[in-house]
């Protein structure tokens, strides 16, 4: 028995659930209060609809989990996070305690994009068992798993929010280690938005570009073409390619706080579950830091 729970507990704190151990749970009928799915899906405006296509197919017992809505609304920023209390709030009506193991997955076609966001808030929060779906909705269907589109109703539960700030980093800290550098910073976006030849997407105002001192990890680098995470062993190698460290500490950056907890993911899937993400990332720093800070190749004017 005592063997059993051993393994239980591992499984509890795997940042990565296949699509089988998934299918086998909801089959067993084990989805309830200690274990409870999430759909994370969320696409650039004009192009799918979300919330709509959870509505017409979901991982059966899957709760909608909207990044619009838990958030902090008040800020000029993206996405930035919620308050701990809007934070608990927000999930503990989705029938989470700190006792549930969450399971994020989003429809995304690469496999996975803004699972990793809320797998890092729910970290950030305070919350350790929590895991990404391997492979996604892309390939839950694409392996036939059941889909329902009946939509969940949890019971609430009551969830308690401590922020961890140690996985967290702000404006001011990052432009601290501008001079300290006792952080490596990591970008996740494309080569071209890093470099600042390509324009940023559904962007007003907002010009490409990088924090100085930056490193470019595309986080699309960390998924194979079947929309699963790359080995903790491919994983390493890129790390080690790009010459990042992962025995020093690290803050993972991208437009707006999403694709950097792809840099977190990947860390913590080699062993490193320490990556800070900076929650305002370029969108922040673009409007608020010192010209000099800022790289980019950008051309205003041009089309």
């Amino acid at each position: 028995m005592r063997r059993a729970e051993t393994m239980v507990h591992q499984v509890l704190y795997r940042a990565l659930v296949s699509t089988k151990w998934l299918a086998e749970s909801v089959r067993a009928g084990k989805l309830g209060p200690g274990l409870r799915v999430l759909d994370a899906s969320w696409y650039s405006p004009g192009t799918r609809e979300a919330r709509k296509e959870y509505l017409e197919r979901h991982v059966p017992g899957a709760s909608f989990f909207d990044i619009e809505e838990c958030r902090n609304a008040a800020s000029p920023y993206e996405m930035m996070l919620p308050s701990e209390a809007d934070f608990a709030h927000y999930v503990g009506r989705l029938g989470i305690s700190n006792q549930t193991h969450v399971v994020v997955y989003d429809g995304d076609h690469l496999g996975s994009f803004y699972a990793p966001r809320v797998w890092w808030m729910f970290r950030v929060f305070g919350h350790r068992t929590v895991s990404v779906l391997n492979g996604g909705f892309r390939n839950w269907l694409k392996e036939g798993h059941p889909v329902t589109s009946e939509p969940s109703r949890p019971e609430p539960a009551n969830f308690e929010a401590t922020l961890d700030r140690s996985l967290l980093k702000t404006y001011e800290q990052v432009l601290e280690n501008l001079e300290s550098k006792r952080f490596q910073l990591v970008d996740a976006r494309s080569q071209g938005r890093y470099l600042g030849t390509e324009p940023e997407p559904d962007a007003v105002g907002l010009d490409p570009g990088h924090i100085r001192g930056s490193v470019n990890m595309p986080f699309v680098d960390f998924l194979t073409e079947d929309g699963f995470e790359k080995s903790p062993e491919e994983l390493r190698a890129l790390f080690e390619a790009k010459k990042v460290n992962l025995a020093q500490p690290l803050i993972a950056t991208c437009r707006k706080g999403v694709t950097a907890c792809h840099i977190a993911l990947a860390a913590y899937l080699c062993g490193k579950p320490d990556v800070a993400v900076y929650d305002g990332s370029w969108f922040e720093w673009f409007h608020r830091a010192p010209p000099e800070t800022r790289v980019s190749q950008w051309q205003r004017g041009k089309a």
